[in-house]
């Protein structure tokens, strides 16, 4: 990082669900994983990224912590404590935090986490927002028991939707994941060392008063390893190569996906979440490209915004819906590109200052190159999946493979050439073809 060379851990932890690993004889973040301590894992990966000072906030069993990295200097950094004799939450001991940290902006990692990323991005963005804080959010497996954030399409923060919420609505798989860049005016908000619960004593009525509280939006590797499956899983994923291959200093693989008539059932234009029904298998075909290390990127025109057929709202609902079906099973897209225009004029309730000739309705590729400028993705080793011919148009006119699968439109539309390099008979059928080409 350019800016930044300062870091927090919170390295307090219990790890009440790790005690068959742990017996309550090393603390939460000294888990093994693959033979090394998780935090040491951490301080490495700072270490890289140009963090040369930490703090670590220590309670429970935190002495084995201070044994085993000392002042840091054999790990390459200087590393100082702060002791919690009784727990103060996740927020708490910033009040000790304040006469710790010189620099402006600083680091914040909760000690739970496994990751490897691309910092100078998340950096990038910290003070391209000017932002008081910026949360690390991505999609992961299981959002129905995680925390998420709300955001506007900008990134910036407007709500929190907490794990322990009654969801009986559409949410969006934004996962808070316990990574921050936090400008250190945020300490002053903590005026005594009691305990303090960061998300929802300090963040959420930050956001409240309208101040710039951002979410950064990354696919790469950023996992909670505080259970023991999870560490189990990110020890074979550590050992496979998927965890450092996720970094977006690395070309990523993409595989494009349509939407209406590839993922969902084709019901013409969609204008609200009700209508909107997945294809038997889509969920299966998302898991696989999940478990490909490939980036899921759904790419969709919606000239229905245009038309005024459907609210930019109600179009974030029917997407929120596509992400809440998934994500119950196990599955997430990485992201969701739209464009929302349409050249031609004469609808009843059509929306004036979105009728025009745009570079990104497909077959044109803005929306792709977007999403290539965004997560560093290498098309010559990428795949876009349609139902029609005008999807196979944006492949080649992106340089990208095609996929044709028939359940929709299947190609029958007459304006383009239907030749492609795959067909399929369905989204999990293409995918499959996919990673067998793949390898």
């Amino acid at each position: 990082m350019k800016n930044i060379d300062v870091a927090v851990i919170m390295a307090g932890g219990k790890g009440s669900r790790l005690l068959s690993i742990t017996n309550d004889e090393i603390p939460k973040p000294m888990v093994p994983v693959d033979g090394k301590p998780l935090l040491e894992y951490q301080v490495e990966k700072l270490k890289t990224y140009g963090i040369k000072k930490i703090v670590m906030i220590v309670g429970h069993l935190g002495e084995k912590i201070v044994d085993h990295f000392k002042d840091g200097k054999n790990f390459g950094v200087e590393i100082d404590y702060i002791f919690e004799k009784e727990p103060l939450g996740t927020a708490g001991a910033f009040y000790y935090l304040k006469d710790k940290i010189d620099a402006k902006d600083f680091m914040l990692v909760f000690g739970d986490v496994f990751f490897d990323m691309d910092f100078d991005r998340m950096e990038d963005f910290h003070f391209k927002n000017s932002a008081l804080t910026t949360l690390l959010a991505h999609p992961n497996g299981h959002p129905y028991d995680s925390d998420l954030i709300q955001t506007d399409d900008n990134g910036r923060v407007i709500g929190f939707d907490s794990k322990h919420n009654v969801r009986d609505y559409w949410y969006d798989n934004m996962v808070n994941a316990g990574m921050y860049i936090i400008n250190k005016r945020l300490l002053d908000l903590v005026k005594e060392p009691v305990k303090t619960d960061f998300e929802k004593d300090i963040l959420a009525n930050q956001v409240e008063l309208g101040a710039n509280i951002y979410a950064y939006h990354t696919p790469e590797y950023v996992k909670d390893v505080g259970t023991v499956d999870r560490i189990n899983a990110t020890v074979e994923e550590l050992k496979s190569g998927l965890i450092q291959s996720k970094n977006l200093k690395n070309k990523q693989r993409a595989i494009f996906l349509d939407r209406d008539g590839t993922m969902n059932v084709s019901k013409g234009f969609i204008s609200k979440a009700d209508d909107f029904e997945l294809i038997p298998g889509t969920i299966e075909a998302i898991k696989a490209i999940n478990k490909s290390g490939a980036l899921a990127i759904v790419i969709t025109n919606q000239p229905v915004i245009a038309r005024g057929e459907c609210s930019f709202e109600e179009l974030h609902n029917i997407h929120n819906k596509l992400k809440t079906l998934l994500g119950e099973k196990g599955a997430f897209v990485d992201d969701i590109f739209y464009c929302p225009h349409h050249p031609d004029k004469g609808f009843e309730g059509e929306v004036p200052e979105l009728k025009f000739d745009c570079e990104c309705r497909k077959p044109k590729t803005g929306m792709i190159d977007e999403a290539v400028k965004k997560y560093n993705i290498d098309l010559s080793k990428s795949y876009m999946v349609g139902d029609s011919t005008m999807d196979l148009e944006t492949a080649r006119n992106a340089g990208i493979k095609s996929v044709l699968v028939n359940t929709g439109f299947a190609g029958n539309d007459g304006k383009y050439d239907r030749s492609c390099d795959i067909e399929a008979d369905n989204l999990f059928d293409a995918v499959e073809k996919i990673i067998k080409d793949f390898r």
